[in-house]
C-alpha cells in the first residue's frame, strides 16, 4: 500500500455510519405493525390469532430471504441487497395503505416486509464484521444502535401519524421514508476492505490477528454438521420467539390492563431506548470477556424480563420490563455477528448468519400466532409470557454447553 493510500480516510467507518443509518428505518418500521395492531383489528372486525398469522408468515419470509441475502452478499456485496430489500419495503407499505382482507395484509407484511427483514439485516452486519477485526463487537455494536433508536423514535412517530392521518395514509407515509432512508444508506455499502484498498481496522498492514481467523474459517456445510451451530440455532430460536411476541403483543397486553394507548406506546419506544444501551453497552463488553459470556448475560436479562412481564400491572413495572427486556433484545442482536464469527470465521459469514436466521424464523413463526390464540382463548396474554419464560431458561442452559470449535473438531464425524 503506497503512502498516500495508508493516508485516506477509512471506509470502515463510513460502512458503520451507513448500517447505523439504515437500522433506523429497517428496525424502526418493524414495531408499526403493532402500534396499529389494535385500530386495524377493530376496524376492519379481525380476530388478533387471524392477524398474528402475518407476523409468523413474515418470520419464516425473514429467514428463508436472510439464507439468500447471505449467499447474495458473500458472492456480489452487500448494496445490490440493501437495494432489493428497500424496493420490497416501499412495495409492502402501499399494500398496507390500503388493507381491506387478511390476505392483503399476509401478502403485504408476510411477504414483501419479510422478503425485506430478511434482506438488509445480514448483509449489514457481515460487512461490518469484514472491515473490523479487533474491534468488531463494538464497531456491531454502534451499528445496531441505529436500530435501537429506529425502535425508541418509529412507535411515538407512527401513533403520532395515526392519530392525524389514520393507520391507511400513516402507512403510506412512513413507506416512502423508509424507502428512501434504506436506498440512500445503500450507496455509501462496499463488500469488503480489499475493494478499497485498505486493511481491517485501518491498518496499513494485514496483522497477525487476521491470519489466525484464516485458520478458522469454515464453510456453511462444515458449519451446519457441527453440534455448536445447531446449539446456537436452539437458542437464537427460542430468542426470536421473543422477540416476534413482545413486538406484536405488548401494545395490546399493557392496554389490556387498562393502561392508555399512550403509556403503551412509550413502553415500546422505552423498549428501543434500552435497547440501544444494550447495543453498545453488550457488544463493547464483548471485545473484553468474549462474546460467549456476554450472551449469556443478556439471555439472562431476557429471562428475567419475560418472568417480569406476567407480574406488571402498573406504568412503571412495564417500563421495568421495558429496561429487561431492551438491554436483552438490543445485546442479543449486536452479539449474534461477533457469535459466529468467533465459532466459525468470516469466509462464509454471510450464509452462515442467513441459515441461523432461517432457523430462529421456526421460533418466530409459532410465538406470535401461539400468543394471539392464547389471548382469545383466555383473554390474557400470562399464559403465553410463562412458556417463553420456561425456553428463555432453556436457551440459558444451551450457551452454558456452547463451547467454541477446536482444531479437528470441524464437523460431527470427526469428533469420535
Amino acid at each position: 500500500m503506497s503512502e498516500k493510500q495508508g493516508k485516506r480516510m477509512f471506509w470502515g467507518y463510513i460502512i458503520v455510519a451507513a448500517g447505523f443509518f439504515a437500522g433506523i428505518f429497517l428496525v424502526g418500521q418493524s414495531v408499526v405493525l403493532g402500534i396499529f395492531f389494535k385500530s386495524i383489528s377493530e376496524e376492519l372486525g379481525w380476530l388478533r390469532a387471524s392477524m398474528s398469522v402475518a407476523m409468523s408468515i413474515n418470520s419464516v419470509v425473514a429467514g428463508v430471504s436472510a439464507v439468500f441475502a447471505g449467499k447474495l452478499t458473500d458472492k456480489y456485496g452487500p448494496r445490490v441487497v440493501l437495494i432489493g430489500g428497500a424496493i420490497s419495503l416501499a412495495l409492502a407499505y402501499v399494500l398496507l395503505s390500503r388493507l381491506e382482507s387478511l390476505w392483503q395484509l399476509y401478502l403485504a407484511y408476510g411477504l414483501f416486509v419479510g422478503i425485506a427483514m430478511g434482506c438488509p439485516d445480514v448483509p449489514i452486519v457481515t460487512t461490518v464484521s469484514r472491515w473490523f477485526a479487533r474491534r468488531r463487537g463494538i464497531m456491531v455494536g454502534i451499528t445496531k444502535v441505529g436500530a435501537g433508536l429506529g425502535m425508541m423514535i418509529f412507535p411515538i412517530f407512527a401513533n403520532r401519524l395515526m392519530f392525524n392521518f389514520g393507520w391507511s395514509k400513516a402507512y403510506l407515509y412512513i413507506g416512502i421514508i423508509v424507502f428512501a432512508g434504506l436506498l440512500l444508506a445503500a450507496l455509501f455499502f462496499r463488500r469488503d476492505p480489499a475493494q478499497m484498498n485498505q486493511f481491517p481496522d485501518g491498518d496499513t498492514a494485514p496483522l497477525a490477528i487476521e491470519q489466525t481467523h484464516q485458520d478458522r474459517h469454515y464453510s456453511i456445510k462444515e458449519a451446519a454438521t457441527s453440534r455448536q451451530f445447531w446449539l446456537f440455532a436452539a437458542v437464537w430460536a427460542i430468542f426470536n420467539t421473543c422477540v416476534q411476541t413482545v413486538l406484536l403483543h405488548t401494545a395490546n397486553h399493557i392496554t389490556d390492563v387498562g393502561l392508555s394507548t399512550t403509556i403503551a406506546t412509550s413502553v415500546i419506544s422505552a423498549i428501543g431506548g434500552f435497547s440501544i444501551i444494550g447495543r453498545f453497552a453488550l457488544a463493547s463488553l464483548s471485545d473484553r470477556i468474549g462474546s460467549r459470556l456476554t450472551y449469556l448475560i443478556a439471555l439472562s436479562l431476557l429471562t428475567l424480563a419475560m418472568f417480569w412481564i406476567q407480574f406488571a400491572q402498573t406504568g412503571w413495572a412495564f417500563y421495568v420490563f421495558a429496561a429487561l427486556y431492551g438491554l436483552a433484545h438490543g445485546g442479543c442482536f449486536a452479539l449474534l455477528a461477533p457469535m459466529l464469527s468467533n465459532l466459525f470465521g468470516l469466509g462464509s459469514l454471510g450464509s452462515i448468519m442467513g441459515v441461523i436466521v432461517l432457523c430462529g424464523a421456526l421460533g418466530g413463526f409459532i410465538g406470535p400466532v401461539a400468543a394471539g390464540s392464547i389471548f382469545d382463548a383466555t383473554g390474557s396474554y400470562n399464559t403465553a409470557f410463562l412458556i417463553m419464560s420456561i425456553l428463555c431458561l432453556i436457551g440459558v442452559l444451551l450457551i452454558f454447553l456452547l463451547k467454541p470449535m477446536k482444531a479437528g473438531e470441524k464437523v460431527i464425524k470427526q469428533e469420535k
